[in-house]
């Protein structure tokens, strides 16, 4: 149960990354951040009374800290989207994200079946491959400096995984209140500061609300996942393989056209959830 609520994690995430690039270059990165984690706010309070459980002031704390980390992530992210070479900046910031859950896990003591760490490695694998939609040639001639937003940005998101995962079992999705709760504070705090701004335009308000309701699906469906106690060194790097999900929608609904290695890293991905769900 566990692998399946973390690849629906992954799906969620991915489509909700598409949802809030379009609406990124439409409207400004901090209205489309905040407007978006405010909405999946709302729809976790309407879920809450049948999902929620009772959570102690650890688990709260925990929350919190994620919803900053987070909050900081999407936003270095989006502007590294915004002003980078997306297909150097989408591969490295998945795969950091992927790797840090993957490090805590080992170090927490989880133990991972030879089959599921050839899958894992495949996993990093495709995450890379998927994201190149400018070829391998593009990320190999990266500068090191293009990289230390996605770089950030990745282990911010890594982080959010592992905090969520020292929430109770029992806390059901109420960790993710103040988690959210956090986000929104910090960006709009960010954005006013720095006089930017932060309205969005009905043009692309759809988009912001799906998105957000989209993230704040993928966050319950993760942190659902790991209170199933599934490893966090596999759940981490099955969430992390949001890219793939992207990267289809962007087939279906731009009409982007895949290039070879976007190809051989969904037949990697397939087979790298093949081998995490062997039995060890």
């Amino acid at each position: 149960m566990a692998v399946l609520l973390a690849l629906a994690s992954a799906v969620v995430y991915g489509w909700s990354d598409f949802l809030g690039g379009l609406a990124s270059r439409r409207a400004s990165v901090f209205g489309v951040v905040a407007l978006s984690q405010l909405a999946g706010w709302v729809a976790l309070l309407a879920l809450l009374p049948w999902l929620g459980g009772p959570a102690t002031a650890a688990d709260l704390g925990w929350g919190a800290v994620a919803g900053l980390l987070g909050a900081t992530g999407l936003v270095i992210f989006f502007r590294a989207l915004s002003g980078g070479v997306m297909s150097v900046v989408a591969p490295v910031t998945a795969v950091t994200a992927a790797a840090v859950p993957v490090l805590a896990g080992l170090l927490g003591g989880n133990r991972i079946s030879p089959w599921a760490w050839a899958g894992i490695l495949l996993a990093l694998v495709a995450v890379v491959l998927v994201s190149a939609e400018g070829g391998l040639g593009q990320l190999r001639a990266a500068r090191p400096a293009s990289l230390t937003a996605p770089l950030i940005a990745g282990t911010a998101f890594g982080f959010f995984f592992v905090l969520l995962d020292r929430t109770s079992s029992g806390s059901g999705l109420t960790p993710l209140v103040t988690a959210r709760l956090a986000s929104v504070l910090l960006v709009v705090v960010v954005a006013l500061s720095g006089r930017q701004s932060v309205r969005v335009g009905r043009a692309v308000l759809p988009l912001v609300l799906c998105s957000g309701v989209g993230d704040m699906t993928a966050n319950a469906l993760f942190l659902l996942a790991t209170q199933q106690d599934g490893p966090l060194a596999i759940t981490g790097v099955l969430a992390s393989l949001y890219p793939v999900s992207t990267v289809v929608l962007a087939q279906v609904v731009l009409r982007e056209r895949l290039v070879g290695a976007q190809l051989a890293g969904l037949g990697v991905a397939v087979t790298a959830v093949v081998l995490i769900t062997l039995p060890g």
